[in-house]
């Protein structure tokens, strides 16, 4: 009998520790004031704006992603401008898209150049495939443009186990990209 309750306990503790871990994974890990900051840290001030979605907006986008559609249209998006004194250093878009199930909201950082500074997620709704948080696998997408392959396998190194979220956040900087170039006139920046 005692040898069962040790059975017992561990993996009473196992089962425990399995869910945490997996817990672990899901969570917001920036607030949108915080969001811009993470993709330029060296801002000084930043200013923030909505962006609705009309038919115009929608259609540039679409065109800008024949290869690559977004899984989730917003009804607006959050942009913010970073400066650092009176140089524009880019701006910050907050934008989404399905993981395997739920939506992972990401913030992406585009220079003046349209080519991405940083980026990074926001909040993870998901309970596998957390991995694409860390910095060692975001990495990749600095420097990329509009232009440039996003696939995982090809441009970019895939994670076991969190295909869907490496999906999720290479649509997420092609949209970002996207809506960077579409937007890019009423903002004073102008993307190749």
């Amino acid at each position: 009998m005692p040898r069962r309750r040790g059975v017992l306990l561990v993996t009473a503790i196992l089962i425990v520790t399995l869910t945490q871990a997996v817990g672990a994974q899901e969570g917001v890990f920036l607030s949108e004031e915080d969001a811009p900051r993470a993709v330029f840290p060296e801002a000084d001030r930043v200013e923030r704006r909505d962006v609705a979605v009309d038919d115009a907006l929608r259609e540039q986008l679409r065109a800008k992603l024949a290869a690559t559609p977004p899984s989730i249209w917003e009804s607006h998006y959050t942009t913010f401008t970073a400066w650092k004194g009176s140089t524009q250093l880019g701006r910050a878009f907050l934008v989404e898209e399905i993981g395997k199930h739920r939506p992972i909201t990401f913030v992406v950082g585009v220079r003046p150049d349209g080519r991405v500074q940083d980026v990074a997620v926001v909040a993870y709704r998901e309970a596998y495939g957390g991995e694409i948080r860390n910095q060692r696998f975001l990495v990749q997408y600095k420097d990329k443009s509009g232009g440039d392959s996003l696939e995982p396998y090809q441009a970019i190194t895939n994670i076991a186990g969190a295909t869907l979220s490496v999906e999720a956040a290479s649509r997420a900087v092609k949209k970002a990209l996207a809506l960077a170039a579409a937007t890019a006139a009423d903002s004073g920046v102008e993307h190749p």
